[in-house]
């Protein structure tokens, strides 16, 4: 079975091709080609001594894909978060945040270590780091192994097919703001755009190589380039004539929810993590100076620099995403709303790989053989139409979509699942002096049901 996987998908998860925050994951639900788990006598099993990998990456190679996984079209909408949380309530709330995330990434990497000694395995993604932790755990939870492989990665799909309709939102916007200037009867025609790229999505989502997506993967990521360098050049330009008094310290209580599903959704890469970290070969992924701490310590301090400096620039009149805040009028905006228009459309193919495999590969055993082709044509076909269906019923709501998908999805994989996996794993060797990671695991959590009630709640209203 592991030669298989090797043949189907050879360098295909080797993480040099990918761009966005959609690069890694589907490594997560297909396990880096680590070859037959062996079988070790010893009492100390060291998963990294037992990886046998075709391309194993170095210190560096694994820090360039994680911030490169981190550092989304979600930091365009950090200064939105600043706005509903306040100036200094934003600053000091994303480094939090920050912390946060980049704490449960740890117990979720130390666990799924600890598993992976137990179960003697090389190598584990996300989902299978959920089932073995269940699997060799108490022996009440160890029946519901396969439910919480099976709530990964649902959550999983979920996530990125709502992660794609935030993607086609991204798209719309700039595409109004862009089209509006020349031609101002377009300002209304958000839900014509959406139809306009449909045909577009459905054709290059046909594309089932990884390689052949290459080039698009090129092109995202310079546009991209193009459209963040002009946005903080706009940013930064005439900043020192805004005063610090015109901007709210704190913004009230009813903006934290919206603050921290935003902040959420736009820092937090929990799904690209294991296949980052399982395809190195040297244990320097966490420690200090490790990959995890030298990256999130880079996207922290971008992350809380862009949300600063963008409220402190445009205040109150700070949009979903900060490009919508550059002017129409002037050809270097214009530049960046084309560029994002861009860079997001092709990013989407990327990002729909990793959920429509999960589906593929869930569905395929039940279909004949001689018509997995048309199949997959007519899957491919109706959820990108199912996507676009999500992004019409947000409408023009980028700042909702995004809320409810960091309030009910990240708050989930991100924070819950790995707290919860940490007890679980735990569980017979205890947790510590005063039980004090139990109490810290449980906080996680409570944290977690908190943004995703409130962060649901406050987006529900919004849409209202």
């Amino acid at each position: 079975m592991a030669s298989e996987k090797k043949e189907k998908y050879p360098s295909t998860f080797t993480i040099d091709n990918f761009s966005s925050t959609a690069t890694l994951t589907n490594n997560d639900q297909i396990k880096v080609p680590i070859g037959l788990p062996e079988k070790v006598e010893a009492t100390d099993y060291n998963p990294y001594e037992h990886r046998n990998l075709v391309h194993p990456n170095s210190f560096s190679g694994a820090l360039i894909h994680l911030l490169k996984s981190s550092l989304g079209t979600g930091i365009l909408a950090i200064p939105r978060a600043f706005k509903s949380a306040g100036l200094l309530v934003g600053l000091f709330g994303t480094i939090i945040i920050g912390l946060l995330c980049t704490h449960t990434i740890h117990i979720l990497v130390r666990a799924s270590h600890k598993v992976c000694a137990k179960s003697k395995l090389p190598s584990l993604g996300f989902a299978d780091t959920a089932e073995e932790a269940f699997r060799t755990g108490p022996k009440p939870l160890r029946p519901w192994s396969r439910f919480a492989k099976n709530f990964v990665e649902i959550a999983l799909v979920l996530t990125y097919y709502c992660g794609n309709a935030v993607y086609i939102v991204f798209i719309t916007v700039s595409m109004t703001k862009l089209f509006s200037y020349y031609f101002p009867e377009t300002a209304t025609w958000d839900q014509y755009f959406k139809l306009m790229i449909l045909i577009p999505l459905i054709i290059c989502c046909q594309v089932r190589e990884l390689k052949h997506l290459v080039p698009f993967s090129f092109l995202a990521n310079t546009m991209m380039v193009v459209a963040f360098g002009i946005t903080l050049y706009y940013i930064f330009y005439d900043i020192g004539q805004v005063q610090l008094a015109d901007r709210k310290m704190f913004n009230g209580w009813e903006g934290i929810p919206s603050f921290f599903s935003t902040v959420l959704f736009a820092m937090e890469g929990i799904g690209t993590i294991m296949p980052v970290e399982n395809s190195m070969v040297e244990p320097r992924f966490l420690g200090c100076p490790g990959v995890l701490n030298s990256a999130m310590s880079v996207v922290v301090c971008l992350y809380t620099a862009i949300g600063f400096f963008g409220y402190y620039k445009y205040g109150e009149s700070t949009e979903a995403t900060i490009t919508r805040n550059l002017p129409s009028s002037e050809i270097a905006a214009q530049i960046v709303q084309a560029s994002i228009s861009i860079a997001v459309f092709f990013t989407f193919m990327l990002q729909f790989y990793v959920p429509l495999d999960i589906t593929w590969n869930r569905i395929k055993h039940r279909i004949p053989e001689n018509r997995h082709n048309i199949s997959q044509i007519l899957l491919r076909t109706g959820l990108v139409i199912f996507v676009t269906g999500i992004a019409a019923a947000g409408g023009e709501h980028l700042g909702v979509l995004i809320d409810l998908v960091g309030a009910i999805f990240f708050s989930t994989l991100g924070l819950f699942v790995p707290a919860l996996i940490e007890i679980i794993v735990d569980w017979d060797e205890g947790w510590g002096r005063f039980q004090w990671r139990l109490i810290k695991d449980v906080l996680i959590m409570t944290l977690a049901v908190f943004g995703l009630v409130s962060g649901s709640y406050y987006a529900a209203l919004e849409m209202k």
